[in-house]
């Protein structure tokens, strides 16, 4: 499996292996501070209703990150996105750099889909939910419905992880239907898009970032979702996971 490979080169006891741990650990403290630095500034900008200031924001945030932990990132298709005002993007998850490279690199609004108890944690919560992205919050029902459509329809993009949470077994998993539906209720176009290459940079239960890598972000066709009903979502949510293991890779 390719994230062990990396792991296993990385605490090798060598030259390299030790550079690397030093490299990781400074940069993994770092980043903790860009984002001490970034989300209170985040937080005004929202409190201001000034969602451009926020992406500005997020964008010097998840490119610091990125600089920091040497990462270098691919994108591919952005010609298939050209002209397009809005949309929902969906895509695979592997780690959070998946967050850091989209938040930097994909032009427009990018905002996301988070789970509500991204709340509770003291400022990025109230950045993030102040500030474009669309929270879950199942026992709200109808309300955050209303709220997720009205943040969309203000020009946003919205990019769904659509497996639920983060894999980095280098694999695509079965996708959930709710990036689908949100796009059928938006009536915008919905963007398949892969990530490869970034499980091995901080996997789940990581401490330090894995430093020096390389991840590819290819963005696919936007597919219409005018006409469709809501009992279309299966179906546009098979297309679109098929869409994604198309342009996946193992090896970046």
């Amino acid at each position: 499996m390719a994230n062990q490979v990396e792991t296993s080169a990385f605490a090798a006891a060598s030259p390299r292996g030790l550079f690397n741990l030093i490299w990781g650990a400074s940069a993994t403290v770092l980043s903790v501070l860009w984002t001490a630095i970034a989300a209170p500034m985040a937080a005004l900008f929202a409190t201001l209703d000034n969602y451009h200031a926020v992406t500005v924001v997020s964008r010097m945030w998840g490119r610091a990150i990125i600089n920091t932990c040497g990462v270098r990132v691919q994108v591919e298709g952005l010609e298939n996105i050209a002209g397009l005002k809005s949309f929902v993007a969906v895509a695979n998850h592997q780690s959070f750099f998946d967050i850091f490279a989209l938040a930097a690199y994909l032009p427009g609004e990018p905002r996301f889909v988070a789970k509500k108890e991204l709340r509770k944690i003291p400022v990025v919560g109230y950045a993030m939910e102040h500030g474009g992205h669309v929270i879950i919050d199942r026992e709200a029902g109808g309300k955050e419905i209303r709220k997720a459509v009205a943040i969309i329809r203000r020009g946003l993009n919205v990019c769904v992880f659509a497996e639920g949470h983060r894999f980095n077994d280098n694999r695509v998993h079965e996708f959930n239907d709710g990036a689908a539906w949100l796009a059928i209720l938006t009536k915008l176009p919905v963007v398949p898009m892969s990530i490869s290459g970034s499980g091995g940079f901080f996997p789940r239960g990581a401490k330090i970032v894995v430093p020096g890598g390389t991840m590819r972000i290819s963005i696919g066709k936007p597919i219409s979702t005018e006409g469709m009903r809501s009992a279309d979502r299966s179906d546009l949510t098979r297309r679109l996971e098929e869409q994604v293991r198309a342009t996946f890779t193992t090896e970046v």
